[in-house]
């Protein structure tokens, strides 16, 4: 099957940045080297091409209450021009996916699936719109959109001086709120702007007509960013990825087990909220948790985490070489009183095991830096 092609597969190529499929699409892993790509964003500001990632739009009179029903985060309480943190779990609480959901107004929604999830999601929606007969549109507009983030602290910076929201100095922009999203303009071009992102710093996400997404991507003159230190960025800021730290159907996690149990609103009634809420009551049996190595190596998906015994007790989720820490770093389930204690420990009993030999690890808890 060919990979999908962002908008801007032209401007990358010309760029000669190293690209990798992912998720079925053709992306740029790294344009520079992915060290560098990351200390700009830790340090002024970089900019992503993050095309790849899902825009499901659902309108009309029952767009918010379809959309309560069908995340852990209580929709119906954002507030329009705000955006809301969640999963979407089955009937059993098992997470197929997570999201940022934009309420833009009384009547439409846009959330954000992952990689290679739009249609299935969008799928999802239209089946229960049906099956509980209420009013809402469901439209996939992935190809219609481009998606960027701009990030790093001075990101703020330069989204007001490229950004038109309508005061001409750049106020809005500065005044947007962590999770807002508002209408503005670049090189006179409607777009949508969010104050979010995917790295643990400041900075926003923008949305901007396919047709015009070089134009606008050449308007933020900062360092052109990859997967590749999306990836050392995130971990370092202890983000999930999907399809990697919980996957329906080889790894399924509920929210709380995964850490992200602040995004479950137990008021809302949403499709597995009794499941969630049985395990809120108990407490998950494993929880995701953070570790340093203390020995030379790097973890990767899938190596086996072992206890002081060498018996194993969890398996890696995600890991790199830490550039902003300068140490290897890493997430993993691990049984949940285990990591409570262990990460009042020091004494490097816990290992991931690499091409067989057992590396001390310290548990700790994510993030591993301030966001």
């Amino acid at each position: 099957m060919t990979a999908r092609k962002p908008p801007l597969y032209d401007a990358h190529t010309d760029r000669e940045a190293k690209l990798t499929e992912f998720g079925g699409w053709e992306m740029p892993v790294q344009f520079d080297s992915i060290n560098t790509e990351h200390e700009r964003v830790r340090e002024s500001v970089g900019k992503f091409d993050v095309s790849h990632m899902g825009q499901i739009e659902v309108t009309g009179p029952d767009a918010v209450a379809l959309t309560d029903r069908l995340v852990t985060n209580e929709v119906g309480a954002i507030e329009p021009g705000r955006a809301g943190y969640g999963a979407i779990t089955d009937s059993d609480g098992t997470m197929l996916d997570d999201t940022i959901t934009y309420r833009l107004d009384d009547e439409r929604v846009l959330f954000i699936p992952n990689v290679g999830h739009d249609e299935e999601m969008a799928e999802r929606w239209r089946t229960y719109r049906q099956e509980w007969d209420v009013d809402a549109a469901i439209e996939n507009t992935t190809t219609d959109w481009a998606m960027f983030a701009i990030q790093g602290p001075d990101a703020e910076d330069l989204a007001a001086t490229v950004t038109d929201t309508g005061d001409g100095e750049g106020t809005a922009v500065r005044n947007l709120g962590r999770f807002s999203v508002t209408a503005a303009a670049v090189a006179g071009v409607d777009c949508l702007l969010a104050r979010t992102g995917y790295t643990g710093e400041d900075g926003f996400e923008l949305l901007c007509p396919t047709a015009d997404a070089e134009s606008i991507w050449e308007e933020f003159d900062c360092q052109p960013c990859g997967l590749g230190a999306r990836d050392t960025l995130r971990i370092e800021a202890g983000l999930l990825l999907s399809g990697q730290d919980f996957d329906p159907e080889t790894d399924p996690r509920d929210p709380y087990t995964a850490g992200i149990g602040f995004a479950v609103s137990l008021d809302s009634d949403f499709l597995g909220r009794d499941a969630l809420e049985a395990i809120a009551e108990i407490g998950p049996e494993e929880r995701l948790t953070g570790f340093s190595l203390l020995d030379r190596g790097v973890p990767r998906h899938g190596y086996p985490i072992v206890d002081g015994e060498g018996s194993e007790i969890g398996t890696v989720t995600s890991g790199t070489m830490s550039p902003s820490l300068e140490r290897p770093i890493g997430l993993g389930y691990l049984p949940a009183d285990y990591a409570e204690n262990a990460a009042s420990e020091t004494d490097g009993e816990t290992a991931v095991v690499i091409r067989g030999e057992a590396k001390r690890v310290r548990v700790e808890t994510p993030p591993f830096i301030d966001t």
